[in-house]
């Protein structure tokens, strides 16, 4: 019987690195099934979820653990059944970088009971301007009750220059 591992990667970054966790994940009979990793101020941080068999999880834990350079945690998961009737939603902004403006965006999903599934942001410098820009994009599930336009409102009543689109995937999760 497999299970599925988290793992949680961050150490200073250098060529190699993803071959050393896919090689440990491999040597002891583990799948590579997802990942999100990135350079962020000269650190290699990554996220990987493997499926590997009961009788290799002390072992593979053990081998990460031990990997040179490398800060690793582990958690088993349990997947959580999907509910039925949840709509899958991407959200995507632009406006001007500011102290806050994560917390008040997640703040205004936290509201409309909005799961973030996936979020990437970055800031980038405003054409024909000297400021900078806050760019976020998200993959969210919602009830099937939610009022998306209603979601924008409060998302535009943020700032004057946020610029919110959000798409609905025709796809309803049953």
């Amino acid at each position: 019987m497999s299970v599925s591992l988290v793992l949680t990667v961050i150490g200073d970054d250098r060529p190699g690195l993803v071959e050393q966790l896919a090689t440990a994940i491999s040597q002891h009979q583990g799948n590579w099934l997802e990942s999100s990793m990135s350079n962020l101020s000269g650190k290699f941080a990554g996220i990987v979820c493997v499926s590997v068999p009961e009788t290799q999880l002390e072992a593979l834990t053990a081998a990460m653990a031990s990997l040179p350079g490398l800060r690793i945690t582990s958690e088993v998961s349990r997947s959580p059944a999907a509910q039925a009737g949840n709509r899958r939603l991407k959200l995507s902004l632009v406006g001007h970088d500011r102290i806050g403006i994560v917390r008040e965006v997640s703040q205004v999903l936290a509201r409309h009971a909005l799961n973030v599934e996936d979020l990437s942001t970055h800031t980038a410098s405003a054409p024909m301007s000297a400021g900078v820009l806050f760019h976020a994009t998200a993959e969210l599930t919602a009830s099937s009750m939610l009022d998306v336009s209603e979601l924008t409102r409060d998302l535009e009543n943020l700032s004057n220059d946020l610029m919110v689109d959000i798409t609905l995937d025709e796809a309803i999760r049953s």
